[in-house]
């Protein structure tokens, strides 16, 4: 499932946690809702999860997308997905 389509269906206090933390490894509380939502949290997807030394962060493209509607712009999924 895409991150257009799964990110209207997350709680509330997941998605204010992404834009304010934009980049930033995931929280479980938040991986938890991503799964729940999107059926499991990917690391192929053009949004998918990637592992740093902190943890668990979306790609660079999925925290674009995510800083991008945070912005008030409707952005658009990555043309090579």
């Amino acid at each position: 499932m895409d991150l257009d389509a799964w990110w209207p269906l997350l709680a509330q206090a997941s998605r204010d946690w992404l834009v304010a933390h934009a980049g930033e490894a995931l929280t479980e509380a938040v991986l938890d809702d991503i799964a729940r939502v999107a059926g499991s949290v990917p690391s192929d997807a053009w949004w998918g999860v990637e592992r740093g030394p902190d943890g668990l962060h979306l790609s660079d493209a999925g925290v674009d997308w995510i800083e991008a509607v945070a912005n008030g712009e409707s952005p658009q999924a990555p043309p090579d997905r």
